[in-house]
């Protein structure tokens, strides 16, 4: 997908899967580069919007951050390179999709979960679970 003029309509969905027309009026912007759905982008920039980049691999949605006053972006990396990219939040997208990516680490932390406990203890902290 790539920054489009509000009149425009998208070509096919990136859910390679299941095919539906995104049009750019329901992100709430004149441009939208992700796919509201999977939010999956495509890597066609090197600096935003300059559609440099020859690599046009598939940019999967990794995690999300906070910007500066409260907004919300997705942090993509190209499954071909590997490069990183963030993406504003766009007003339709997935809310389901972007609250799981948000919560993915909290589900899966780098520790055993049951010794959350002694590692408080351990770093002179209190409590119990």
């Amino acid at each position: 997908m790539s920054y489009v003029n509000a009149d425009d309509v998208l070509p096919e969905c990136l859910i390679w899967e299941i095919s539906r027309t995104v049009v750019p009026e329901g992100a709430g912007s004149n441009h939208r580069n992700h796919c509201p759905n999977c939010l999956y982008s495509l890597h066609v920039d090197i600096e935003p919007g300059d559609r440099e980049s020859e690599c046009g691999g598939h940019m999967e949605p990794v995690s999300v951050w906070v910007r500066n006053k409260g907004e919300w972006a997705i942090i993509h990396r190209c499954k071909t390179c590997g490069t990183l990219s963030s993406n504003r939040v766009a007003a339709d997208d997935n809310p389901m999709k972007l609250m799981s990516i948000a919560m993915k680490p909290l589900g899966q932390p780098p520790f055993p979960i049951e010794r959350i406990e002694e590692m408080t203890r351990m770093m002179g902290g209190e409590g119990s679970l």
